[in-house]
């Protein structure tokens, strides 16, 4: 293999954490605890599939039929999911993205989003990730990412953001794993997967406020109204059948989380892992309005979220 499909690797480690890093999205492709996979992720010489460790910039999610007015003009993006009409999940999945700063433990991978049809807007977009065995003041131990986009242009831009990392069940699927996550509502959706209405998890099959069993429940919707400790985190949970928790935690920028059993995957892939999606908006914001960001000239919006294996 002369080049891999993923570009250029970044290691980043500290004690028993292992983090890599890629040049082509700007994702992890791969995520070490003492030896034990925490993300389902992909090999080295595949391309990244389902979005696996990728940032969702400048939207997470889907648009409806890649179209949206801002600012009285309207404008049109590409369809990356032609099947549903819908664009899908931003527009640097695909771009190469360079190390800028960084050592043993921690990196900054950066890229610009030069202006383009259906969104002529240049941002600049820097992620750090950190790892980290202990944890220092105001830190949290295991993998920490700091998002940073900031608008370079002279107007001001729509924008939303979020990343898709899949934690890794322990046996073949997520079945037999549990999962918990403090949300009060979550995002019904029509066959295209677009947002239709808000529901109260109580009494419903997306109850996970307490640890429960995935079994054979399928799921593919964002959550909000997220509880949150006394830091302004929100948290998820998954409990393989041994015991052994992995924690996703997201600051208050991110009003959602989509969580996604993957099956709709391909075979190879389906249920392996679930994903656990930090947004700062549900689907279709770019269209709805709906948790729409606005950044003006010269603004910057910096988010965290972050992993802690169990």
């Amino acid at each position: 293999m002369k080049i891999a499909p993923s570009g250029e690797q970044f290691v980043i480690a500290s004690g028993a954490h292992q983090v890599t890093l890629v040049e082509v999205g700007g994702g992890i492709r791969e995520y070490l605890h003492e030896g034990r996979h925490v993300l389902d992720g992909y090999r080295v010489d595949e391309m990244c599939s389902g979005g696996r460790g990728t940032p969702l910039v400048p939207w997470p999610n889907r648009l409806a039929d890649g179209t949206y007015t801002f600012r009285d003009t309207r404008y049109q993006l590409p369809l990356t999911e032609p099947a549903r009409h819908n664009a899908i999940h931003g527009l640097l999945r695909w771009t190469n993205w360079t190390r800028r700063a960084g050592d043993e433990s921690h990196a900054v991978l950066g890229t610009v989003l030069h202006p383009q049809p259906g969104y002529p807007f240049p941002l600049d977009v820097a992620i750090e990730y950190a790892v980290s065995d202990a944890g220092g003041p105001g830190e949290h131990p295991g993998l920490t990412v700091t998002t940073t986009a900031t608008n370079l242009g002279e107007l001001p831009c729509p924008f939303a953001s979020g990343q898709h990392p899949y934690l890794a069940a322990a046996g073949q699927t997520v079945d037999e794993a549990s999962v918990r996550l403090g949300a009060q509502r979550w995002i019904s959706t029509d066959e295209r997967g677009l947002p239709v209405g808000s529901e109260p998890v109580e009494g419903s099959p997306l109850d996970f406020r307490t640890l429960r069993k995935i079994g054979e429940t399928s799921i593919d919707h964002a959550f909000t109204e997220l509880d949150r400790d006394s830091d302004g985190l929100a948290w998820v949970e998954l409990e393989d059948p041994d015991g052994r928790q992995t924690r996703l935690w997201a600051d208050r920028n991110y009003s959602h989380i989509q969580l996604f059993t993957g099956d709709t995957l391909g075979p190879d892939r389906r249920r392996r892992g679930l994903a656990v999606e930090p947004m700062t908006s549900p689907a279709n914001t770019f269209a709805s309005g709906d948790g729409l960001l606005v950044l003006e000239p010269g603004e910057s919006l910096t988010t965290a979220w972050g992993i802690q294996p169990g």
